[in-house]
């Protein structure tokens, strides 16, 4: 074979080109240029600046919504504990009422002892407890001293003799600390 069988053998650039484009179309559309990647990096910036306004638009929303939520809760939050109560007061209302006919002390009596039990249910149910002080060893977490008397025995130094307010916690959380008397 010649040199000159051998270039007729082969196919010219013009062939080989397009038989590469019409094999590899995607390859040849996806070269970029210059020009096609900064346009591109330019929709991309533009598509990221986009994303970005939203979420922060999407995040004052949100705080927006939170702090009305938070608003709301301060405003009727004790909403749950009023209803709660309106029986009580209904039952005091009662109560009143018919202590001005009335002239059975004891009936009297037991009417607001009834009431004061259905108070203290109520506070029950909502987390509330008292504080359970007479012939407990002082705790100052729980317990505020307002007096000290002598001990009668060594056995009860340190131990609360007496509670002059009773305590109270809430979810097992101190509201208002007894105020009692211990033997010293």
């Amino acid at each position: 074979m010649n040199d000159e069988s051998i270039e007729q053998e082969l196919p010219n650039d013009d062939i080989l080109t397009e038989i590469l484009e019409a094999e590899l179309p995607e390859a040849h559309n996806t070269a970029e240029t210059p020009e096609t990647s900064a346009i591109s990096a330019e929709e991309e910036l533009e598509q990221l600046k986009d994303a970005h306004l939203r979420l922060m638009a999407e995040y004052e929303n949100y705080r927006k919504r939170t702090l009305k939520e938070k608003v709301d809760l301060i405003q009727n939050g004790g909403e749950k504990v009023i209803v709660g109560l309106l029986p009580v007061i209904d039952d005091f209302q009662r109560a009143l009422d018919t202590i001005e006919n009335a002239n059975d002390l004891a009936a009297i009596q037991e009417g607001v002892n009834l009431i004061y039990q259905k108070f203290l249910a109520f506070l029950q149910q909502n987390g509330v407890k008292a504080i359970d002080a007479i012939g407990q060893a002082f705790n100052a977490d729980l317990y505020e001293a307002v007096a000290t008397l002598p001990a009668p025995a060594e056995e009860q130094r340190d131990t609360v003799i007496d509670s002059v307010q009773t305590g109270y916690t809430l979810n097992d959380k101190v509201i208002r600390h007894a105020k009692v008397v211990v033997a010293n």
